[in-house]
C-alpha cells in the first residue's frame, strides 16, 4: 500500500509540475569530465563563438573550483576571462538532437572545453580566489514534497523528483545524495515538517559524512515555496526560503544555498597573500612614453585594483598598488607577461623592458 501510495503521489507530482524533455544524440556523446573542463551552449562553431564560449566555460570552471557562483564579479576575474582561449588546453564539439514542449525536433551545438590545470591554479592563486578543497562532501538531501496531498519523502526511487537539485549539485562543484525512502525514514517527513533538523540528522545517522540538506517544498499561492536548511555535524549553517512559480526551480535552490554554506565555511584563499595596498618601485623610467606606457599595463593588469602614484626620481617612479592577492601574485602575473621584470632583492623593485 505505502509503495502504491507513493507511487501515485509521485506520478501525480511529475504531472502537475514538471515538464518533461526528452533529448536523443547520436553516436558517441561526448562529456566534460572533471572540475577543469565545462560545457556550454553555442550558436555555432566560429571563431568568434567559440572565444565567447571559452569565457563563459572559464567562468564556469573558476565558480566550481571556488565554490562562488558570482566569481565572474570578483576584481579581476573580468579581464582573464575576456583572455580564457590561453587557458584552454583543449575543446570538442557536440551535436545534440532533442524533441521540444511541442514535439517538435530540436537541433544544439555543445562546446566542450578542457583548461590547463597548472594554469588556472596559477590565476586563482593569482587574484587570490578562495577554493572550496577537494574530495567534496556529498550531503544527504531530505526534502519533502507536499502538492496538496499531504508531505511525502523523496528517495532514492523518486530520484527524478529531485533530479534538478541533483543537477544543480554537480554543476556547483559536488554530490547531493538522497536516503533510500524506506518505510522508517519516510515517517522523518514529520521531522521535516516542523523543522526538527536534530531529528532528521539521527534518522540520516546511517550516511556518510554527518551533512544534512533538509528542505520543505509546498504549494504557496499560484507557485511553490522551499524551506531550507543546512546542518554540518549537527550545527545549522543556514537557512533560507525561496519561491518561484515553478517546483523544480525551488528545489534547485537547495542544492545552491548548501553551496554557499559550504564555500563559506570551507574555502580557503591561497599563499599569495592577503589583498592590500603595496608601494612598488618601477626602474628604467626615461621618458614620459615610458611612464604612460607602464602606468597603461598596470592599469589593465588583472591583480591590480587602483594605481597611485607617491613619487618619482630621474628614472624611477614608485607607485602604490591596491591589489587583489600579495605581492606573490602580482610577480606571478608579471612574469607571464614580461613587460617590467622583478629585480633580485628582498624589496619589491621591477624594471621596465
Amino acid at each position: 500500500m505505502i509503495r502504491a501510495l507513493q507511487g501515485f503521489w509521485l506520478a501525480t507530482l511529475l504531472l502537475a509540475s514538471f515538464t518533461a524533455t526528452a533529448q536523443r544524440v547520436e553516436g558517441d556523446r561526448a562529456g566534460a569530465q572533471g572540475p577543469y573542463e565545462a560545457e556550454v551552449n553555442v550558436n555555432g562553431q566560429g571563431e568568434t563563438e567559440r572565444n565567447t564560449g571559452f569565457a563563459r566555460a572559464l567562468s564556469s570552471v573558476l565558480a566550481r573550483l571556488s565554490g562562488n557562483r558570482s566569481v565572474s564579479g570578483q576584481p579581476g576575474v573580468g579581464q582573464e576571462l575576456r583572455r580564457a582561449k590561453e587557458y584552454v588546453k583543449g575543446y570538442d564539439y557536440r551535436q545534440d538532437e532533442g524533441v521540444g514542449p511541442t514535439g517538435a525536433p530540436t537541433f544544439g551545438t555543445t562546446l566542450i572545453v578542457r583548461f590547463d590545470q597548472e594554469e588556472v591554479d596559477d590565476l586563482i592563486e593569482t587574484l587570490g580566489l578562495p577554493v572550496w578543497p577537494m574530495p567534496r562532501p556529498k550531503p544527504v538531501m531530505w526534502l519533502g514534497i507536499d502538492d496538496g496531498k499531504g508531505p511525502r519523502l523523496v528517495g532514492l526511487s523518486q530520484a527524478n523528483a529531485a533530479r534538478t537539485a541533483l543537477n544543480r549539485a554537480k554543476e556547483r562543484g559536488y554530490s547531493l545524495g538522497l536516503p533510500s525512502g524506506n518505510a522508517a525514514e519516510q515517517a522523518a517527513v514529520g521531522a521535516i515538517w516542523r523543522g526538527d533538523s536534530a531529528a532528521v540528522a539521527r534518522a540520516s545517522l546511517r550516511y556518510s559524512p554527518p551533512m544534512q540538506l533538509i528542505g520543505k517544498v509546498y504549494r504557496s499561492g499560484p507557485g511553490w515555496k522551499g524551506d531550507w536548511t543546512f546542518v554540518d555535524n549537527g550545527k545549522v549553517l543556514s537557512s533560507w526560503s525561496t519561491t518561484d512559480t515553478d517546483a523544480r526551480r525551488v528545489i534547485a535552490t537547495g542544492a545552491d544555498g548548501a553551496a554557499d554554506a559550504l564555500t563559506k565555511r570551507y574555502a580557503k584563499r591561497g599563499t599569495a597573500g592577503p589583498a592590500g595596498s603595496y608601494a612598488v618601485t618601477f626602474t628604467g623610467i626615461n621618458s614620459s612614453d615610458d611612464y604612460m606606457r607602464l602606468a597603461g599595463y598596470l592599469d589593465n593588469l588583472a591583480i591590480v585594483r587602483k594605481i597611485t602614484p607617491q613619487h618619482a626620481t630621474a628614472d624611477s617612479v614608485v607607485f602604490a598598488l591596491d591589489l587583489a592577492s600579495g605581492l606573490s601574485g602580482f610577480k606571478r602575473m608579471a612574469d607571464r607577461d614580461g613587460v617590467v621584470v622583478a629585480d633580485e632583492g628582498d624589496m619589491p623593485v621591477y624594471r621596465l623592458r
